[in-house]
């Protein structure tokens, strides 16, 4: 059986005409790409690394309204993001899940002037938030949402109900507030879940990773970085979904220079996942969203066993792949200090950073956070129209792929045939009944654990079961490692069905061994020789991709060589 990359690529060879091609695989590219294929035009698109490896490997993990834009004014950003929170708590139950989030609150009126003035432009840097001013914002949320209410409504604590709860948190509390937003658990998961949806819906069109585009004297030329192999491809539009390489993009594009100038102005953020139980426990299950000393939001809450902690925002002048500074990692360790003083909290204790740049769109703010979230196209003019995808983020990627399908579509006289706000992604499709339900099915006609099956469940939804049944006929069960929950079978599944070109495609982004800090030297060895066996690597290239991927690790994910063997050297429990 031919890998989806193998289709992909005889598909492209023997017919190379398109009516878009989307530059740019990260989740708004891969969203665009699905909107267009759903109305019956052929698409391509074309990712230069993997799917969902940039931006959108790096993002907080929030699926969230936005509470802090309203502070800038933007109310019609506020209103999408939380449509569009519903849509993926509706649509992608396996993955989004609602998440109880607490404000805690220092003073009463601090902060209110300074709101006020943001809504008229004032572009400074805001000051302390006071009970006021969150009280009214999370009242603006609430009304917001009215009309199809899936989240219980914010509450105000005093002091010592707050302490109550959260004994930990500090003593310069007077107040906190509980809203509920979501989060995402595996968000590279999600956008390869479209690809392969899209793959079903609109079997013409074609999704590549690790490919290239470049334009020839009449049209386009696509190369293959794995084979090398060169295609020609001719389109009618083009859509440029590269993010923070944007304008890169658009001179590799177009001959003739924008003279729009940039368009994006990058800013970088850092995350942390720590294992500290002490932390965990002091978040009794929910998310912290508390200010920093200099204005700026911070983040921590429990993710897949570990602690998620976040973020800086540091404007970058130049796009290039990022990783966690240890000045970002000691600001973000500081700030956890600041909300949990009593809490130890250290270097030691991190299984994995990771940082990523948001394509916001270009600003003179001299404040970082007072740069839009929001996102818009820009058409500019060629032999090939180029339709350019300025800011987004994940949150609100169905928003921004279909408004951008909608302009292709009125630029090639096409009319829409179906919508996206309803339809189901991936294993949230039959998902209804909930994790519970399946979980005991599967149990039940797969003889398997709770504790398999719950992982199952939790990394596939209602695919489990077709996971399952393959590993079921291959007569494997056995976990790659002591207490590991992923078998051989599983990972050749990955390996055989889901574009997976490295072992880093594997253990970065088809599972999440390496952000829970379950990958080890002696994994990272099965690993490879389970991929060497599908995917038909010499011993040489195996070593390769071993030792490239302890070198992505160690160069932007923070984890040692000396990490991965000590993992190894105490046989890790668990793989989430």
């Amino acid at each position: 059986m031919p890998s989806p990359r193998d289709t992909s690529l005889a598909s492209l060879s023997a017919n190379g005409s398109f009516d878009v091609v989307v530059v740019g695989g990260g989740i708004n590219g891969i969203g665009v790409y699905r909107e267009l294929a759903l109305q019956g035009l052929r698409v391509l698109l074309v990712e230069r690394g993997d799917f969902c490896s940039g931006c959108s490997a790096a993002p907080s993990r929030m699926i969230h309204g936005g509470l802090r834009y309203l502070e800038n004014g933007e109310f019609d950003l506020v209103r999408e993001s939380l449509a569009e929170r519903d849509a993926l708590l509706r649509n992608a139950p396996h993955f989004v899940r609602p998440l109880a989030t607490t404000v805690p609150v220092t003073s009463m009126f601090s902060g209110t002037l300074n709101a006020m003035m943001s809504f008229i432009g004032r572009s400074g840097k805001p000051a302390s938030r006071g009970a006021l001013p969150i009280k009214l914002g999370l009242s603006l949320y609430d009304w917001v949402t009215r009309k199809r209410r899936l989240l219980p409504r914010h509450q105000f604590r005093s002091a010592k109900a707050t302490k109550a709860i959260w004994p930990q948190l500090t003593d310069d509390l007077r107040y906190s507030a509980t809203y509920y937003d979501a989060w995402i658990s595996h968000p590279e998961r999600l956008g390869l879940e479209l690809v392969q949806d899209t793959a079903l819906a609109s079997p013409t069109s074609v999704a590549l990773n690790y490919a290239e585009l470049s334009p020839v004297a009449n049209g386009y030329q696509l190369a293959d970085l794995r084979s090398g192999e060169i295609l020609p491809v001719t389109t009618k539009v083009l859509v440029n979904a590269t993010g923070a390489w944007l304008d890169e993009t658009i001179g590799q594009l177009a001959p003739s220079p924008n003279s729009a100038g940039r368009l994006v102005s990058g800013t970088k953020g850092s995350h942390l996942i720590l294992d500290n139980a002490d932390l965990l426990q002091a978040l009794n299950g929910q998310m912290i969203y508390f200010e920093n000393d200099d204005g700026r939001i911070c983040i921590v809450f429990p993710y897949l066993g570990n602690v998620l902690a976040g973020s800086t925002d540091i404007r970058v002048e130049q796009t290039k792949r990022v990783r966690c500074e240890p000045e970002e990692r000691d600001y973000i360790l500081a700030s956890l200090r600041r909300v949990f003083p009593d809490v130890a909290v250290s270097p030691e204790q991190i299984v994995f950073s990771y940082s990523g740049i948001r394509p916001l769109p270009k600003s003179d703010h001299d404040f970082t956070g007072r740069i839009s979230r929001g996102h818009h196209t820009m058409r500019l003019e060629g032999q090939v129209p180029q339709f350019c995808m300025v800011g987004g983020k994940w949150t609100t990627f169905r928003a921004f792929a279909e408004q951008t399908a909608d302009e292709v579509l009125k630029e090639l006289g096409h009319s829409r045939k179906t919508g996206t706000r309803d339809m189901a992604i991936g294993g949230g499709a039959g998902f209804t009944s909930g994790a519970d339900d399946l979980q005991q099915e599967l149990c039940r006609d797969f003889a398997i654990t709770s504790t398999r099956a719950l992982h199952l469940v939790a990394h596939y939804g209602s695919n489990a079961r077709t996971v399952l049944a393959y590993c079921a006929a291959r007569g494997d069960d056995q976990p790659l490692a002591s207490g590991c929950l992923y078998t051989a079978a599983e990972i050749a599944f990955l390996a055989t069905r889901e574009h997976v070109v490295t072992i880093a495609d594997l253990v970065m982004r088809r599972t999440d061994l390496a952000i829970t800090g379950q990958i080890s030297t002696a994994l990272i060895t099965r690993i490879a020789a389970v991929l060497a066996a599908e995917l038909g690597w010499t011993q040489e290239h195996t070593l390769s991709e071993q030792q490239a991927l302890m070198d992505d690790l160690r160069d932007f994910h923070g984890v040692s060589l000396d990490m991965l063997q000590q993992r190894t050297d105490k046989r890790i429990p668990t793989c989430a």
